[in-house]
């Protein structure tokens, strides 16, 4: 967990420092040389795994640090250190509409919510992903895969609020420019009103990608929605203009029997097979749920490299079935965790996912060992990377990206294992948490946010959203 790779190469820049990563240049200019040294931060006191170095937005040092004259020293105060948290399916909007067809499966609950969600205006959707992102960021996640398929009255503008909102809280962002064009009247789940034209959503994709996309703090990923909800024409031009624009590519798939059921009704094909056929088996693919991928389907999927978002509390509310994590990792594909929308999830934080994955595993296979906590914690972080395709996040390392999180842990300190404690402890919040070497969350508190301030808007706006 906290080390360099055996296989890496001590690069020094000619300086004599480290060099900045390779997708953090940017932030070269942003050092401060002080009588010739480095200001740098230096996590200190942490239980486990071992003190951090961080200048530049990456990590320098992992294990024993000498100090230096002007370092920051970040204390941990018996804490527990690791790899910020990886949230690889959320939909943050969904903020607006917690605890509603809290007895439905996901066909149903979507047809209630549908009509609800077509009232949503852009400024209720930045509302909801400033609360959303914020509260990702207290539950220790430093990157965020949000699918967004809502365009309100077809303004995708909505895109830019929702990327304002990171820029608030501070963490990265794989923005989904999410998309519908399968409506009731064409054979489709959703109303007409929340479905936009084939065209208009290869158009704004690209102007999107051309406003937002930087591939560091903000990544544009092309998501159609799911099988039942996009055209097969929409599915095969979207895999050729992400290839094209070398953008990663994410949607639903094998989520419920339903949907299976579905294709196979109006396809003749299970979900992997049609998507498979349009191009969306792939090393720049990564699914949300998997649940219902048979064993060969998992050895396709893993040959493939394509990525599954595991969101166990979703799946356990809607009886959606359980996702075989256990078979994805064996056969080798990248499994991470996700919230999923907070309307199917209720609670927002990731943290959670790692003991209900964990559960999961154990009462699909019958097995106490199909999934340790550390592998429960690995899916939070380096496999949620892997899914997003971020390979250097979700590590200790040196070279590494800082994005960091410091677990408060007195409650645990009478526990030998600090991972096993972590992951099946107790809920808790983060008291440190940094993304690329900046704070997040100092001393358990929101830097750039008054989250309270921000909840009392949310809730103003969703309560709109009742009548």
């Amino acid at each position: 967990m906290c080390g360099v790779p055996a296989n890496s190469a001590r690069t020094v820049h000619k300086s004599g420092r480290w060099p900045p990563h390779s997708r953090l240049i940017d932030n070269w200019s942003r050092w401060t040389v002080l009588q010739g040294v480095t200001t740098r931060k230096v996590l200190r006191g942490a239980r486990w795994p071992c003190e951090l170095a961080v200048e530049d937005g990456v990590i320098t040092e992992a294990g024993s640090v000498a100090q230096r004259p002007g370092d920051e020293v970040i204390d941990c105060d018996g804490g527990i250190i690791t790899a910020g948290l990886i949230n690889t399916h959320h939909h943050l909007y969904q903020w607006l509409t917690r605890g509603r067809a809290t007895s439905c499966d996901l066909f149903a609950w979507l047809q209630e919510l549908y009509p609800i969600w077509a009232r949503i205006s852009v400024e209720d959707v930045q509302v909801a992903a400033t609360v959303g992102l914020a509260e990702l960021a207290m539950s220790g996640v430093t990157t965020v895969a949000d699918h967004h398929y809502l365009v309100p009255h077809g303004d995708d503008t909505v895109f830019d609020a929702i990327a304002a909102a990171r820029s608030q809280v501070g963490v990265r962002l794989h923005l989904s420019r999410g998309s519908m064009d399968l409506g009731q009247s064409s054979g489709g789940l959703p109303p007409d009103d929340v479905v936009e034209g084939t065209d208009a959503i290869l158009e704004s994709t690209e102007a999107v990608t051309a406003r937002l996309h930087d591939g560091e703090l903000v990544s544009v990923v092309v998501a159609p929605c799911s099988p039942f909800s996009v055209t097969r024409e929409l599915m095969k031009q979207s895999a050729d203009q992400a290839r094209r624009l070398g953008l990663r590519m994410h949607t639903h798939l094998a989520e419920t029997i339903a949907e299976e059921r579905d294709c196979l009704a109006r396809f003749g094909a299970r979900p992997l097979d049609v998507v498979d056929e349009l191009g969306w088996l792939g090393s720049d693919v990564w699914y949300a749920h998997g649940v219902h991928l048979n064993a060969s389907e998992v050895l396709r999927v893993a040959a493939a490299g394509t990525g599954v978002a595991h969101c166990p509390s979703s799946n356990a509310r809607l009886a959606s079935g359980f996702c075989p994590v256990r078979d994805l990792l064996d056969a080798g594909a990248p499994v991470g965790l996700g919230v999923d929308g907070v309307a199917s999830n209720e609670s927002g934080d990731l943290w959670p996912e790692m003991k209900q994955a964990l559960f999961l595993a154990r009462l699909r296979s019958g097995q106490p060992g199909a999934l340790t906590p550390a592998e429960a914690l690995e899916l939070a972080t380096n496999g949620g990377a892997r899914c997003l395709g971020r390979p250097d996040l979700g590590r200790l390392e040196v070279g590494a990206p800082a994005d960091i999180a410091v677990w408060p842990a007195d409650d645990l300190a009478d526990i030998a294992d600090a991972v096993a404690g972590l992951v099946l402890g107790p809920s808790r919040q983060v008291r440190h948490l940094f993304v690329g070497g900046e704070p997040i969350v100092t001393d358990g508190s929101l830097v750039g946010l008054d989250i309270r301030a921000a909840h009392r808007e949310l809730g103003r706006r969703a309560r709109s959203l009742w009548a």
